[in-house]
C-alpha cells in the first residue's frame, strides 16, 4: 500500500536560524596551543613542507588536504526549484551540498560559486584552481551549458569531475529501476521507458539506461517526442533522437505513454492521470519534479504498481544523496582520474544491494539517511575503477 510519510512542517524562523553564519566551518586536526605546535603548523616548520612539495609536487597529496578535497561548484543558473538565482543566492545550497559530503562520506569540500555564466571563464577558473582540490562536483548549472562545461573540465583536469544534476540523478534512477524490476520480477531490458524532460537529468538518465541494455526509450521535451524528423532540435537532442524512439513515434505524451512500462519525469510538466492509466499493467512511475511531481503519487498509485518521487514525505524517495557522496569517496580512494560509466553503474547496483533483502513496492531504494549506503557505494566505485585500470 502506497502511503505518504508523516509530513514535516518547517517554520521560517527555524530555517533561517539554522543558516545564520552559514552551515560550515573549518576545524583543526591538531590543537595550536603551544609555541612548539605553532612553529610546526606555521612558520618556520611549514617552510620545510613547502620546499619538499616544490621539489616533488606529488607530495602535496600527502601533506595537504587538496588530494581529498571536493570543490562544489555552481554559477547559480539552475538551482533546483528556484531556477536562475545567481551565485550569491546559490551559496546556501552549495554549503548544504558540502555538509552532505561530510555527513555521508566524511569528505571535506568547499563551496565555490562563480559570478559568471560563461563556459570559458568557468572552465579556466577551475583549471587555475586545480592545485586547491582533488575533485569537482558541478552543481545547478543550466543545460545545455552544463554538458559543455563538464566535458571541457573532464578533458582539462586530471581528477574526478561529475555534474551531479546529470549523473547523480541518473545513478539513483537506475538504482530505483533495478529495485522496482526486482520487486515486480520484470526483465529490465524489455521495458518500454518514457522520459519527460531533456535537461541535464533527462539526458543523463537516457544514456545510463541505454548503457545497461534498455533499448526502447522515448524522450520528450516541451514540444513533444524527440524524433529524427524534427528540425528544431539542439545538438544534444538530435543525438538522443538518433539513439531513441525505435518505434518512430511522433506527437506528445498521449502517444508516448500508451502501453509504456515506465514513466520517468524530470521536468516541470504535468501528466494527467488518464495518461498514466493508459500505460501497460504493473507500470512504474518515477515523478521526480520538485516540489510538485508531474503527477501526485496518490493518483499515480491508482494505476501503477510502483511509484517514486523526489520528495521525502512519500515512499521511494529518489535522492542524489544516495549516490554522490559514495561516488566521490570511491573515486578518491581509488586514485581515479575519471568517473566512468562503469563506476556509475556499479554505484547504482551498490545502492540497491543495501536493501536487497528488504525490497518491496514502497522500498525500492534505501532511505537517504541509511548509513550503509555511502560505504557500499564507495567500495563498489573503487572496485570498478580498479577493474578498469
Amino acid at each position: 500500500m502506497f502511503e505518504p510519510s508523516p509530513h514535516i512542517v518547517l517554520e521560517d524562523e527555524e530555517i533561517f536560524e539554522a543558516h545564520v553564519a552559514g552551515k560550515l566551518s573549518v576545524q583543526l586536526r591538531a590543537p595550536l596551543d603551544t609555541q612548539r605546535a605553532l612553529s610546526i603548523a606555521y612558520t618556520p616548520g611549514v617552510a620545510q613542507v613547502s620546499r619538499a612539495i616544490a621539489a616533488d609536487h606529488t607530495l602535496a597529496a600527502r601533506y595537504t588536504w587538496a588530494n581529498r578535497l571536493v570543490a562544489v561548484v555552481s554559477d547559480g543558473s539552475a538551482v533546483l526549484g528556484l531556477g536562475d538565482i545567481g551565485a550569491a543566492a546559490a551559496l546556501p545550497v552549495m554549503e548544504g551540498k558540502s555538509a552532505l559530503f561530510k555527513a555521508f562520506a566524511g569528505l571535506d569540500s568547499i563551496p565555490i560559486v562563480l559570478d559568471t555564466k560563461d563556459p570559458d571563464e568557468i572552465a579556466e577558473t577551475l583549471v587555475r584552481l586545480r592545485p586547491t582540490f582533488g575533485a569537482v562536483n558541478l552543481e545547478d548549472i543550466s543545460a545545455p551549458r552544463c554538458f559543455e562545461i563538464e566535458r571541457r573540465l573532464i578533458e582539462a583536469l586530471d581528477c574526478p569531475v561529475m555534474h551531479d544534476d546529470q549523473h547523480g540523478t541518473a545513478i539513483v534512477v537506475l538504482a530505483a529501476l533495478i529495485g522496482a524490476t526486482k520487486v515486480l520480477g520484470r526483465d529490465m531490458s524489455s521495458l518500454r521507458v518514457v522520459i519527460s524532460g531533456v535537461g541535464a537529468a533527462g539526458v543523463a538518465c537516457a544514456k545510463i539506461l541505454m548503457s545497461v541494455g534498455i533499448s526502447h526509450i522515448t524522450v520528450l521535451d516541451s514540444r513533444g517526442i524527440l524524433h529524427r524528423g524534427r528540425d528544431d532540435l539542439t545538438a544534444v537532442k538530435a543525438e538522443l533522437a538518433q539513439r531513441t524512439n525505435p518505434d518512430r513515434l511522433t506527437g506528445g505524451m498521449v502517444e508516448a505513454l500508451k502501453g509504456a512500462d515506465v514513466f520517468l519525469g524530470v521536468s516541470a510538466g504535468v501528466v494527467p492521470e488518464e495518461l498514466i492509466a493508459s500505460m501497460a499493467p504493473d507500470g512504474i512511475v518515477f515523478a521526480l519534479s520538485n516540489p510538485d511531481p508531474e503527477i501526485h503519487p496518490d493518483q499515480a498509485a491508482r494505476h501503477a504498481a510502483i511509484v517514486a518521487t523526489g520528495r521525502s514525505d512519500f515512499p521511494n524517495q529518489i535522492n542524489n544523496v544516495l549516490a554522490f557522496p559514495g561516488v566521490f569517496l570511491g573515486a578518491l580512494d581509488a586514485g581515479a582520474r575519471r568517473i566512468t560509466e562503469a563506476m556509475k553503474v556499479a554505484a547504482a547496483e551498490a545502492i540497491v544491494s543495501v536493501v536487497a533483502d528488504e525490497l518491496a513496492p514502497d522500498r525500492i531504494v534505501p532511505s537517504p539517511l541509511d548509513p550503509r549506503v555511502g560505504p557500499a557505494v564507495a567500495a563498489a566505485v573503487a572496485q570498478a575503477s580498479d577493474n578498469s585500470g
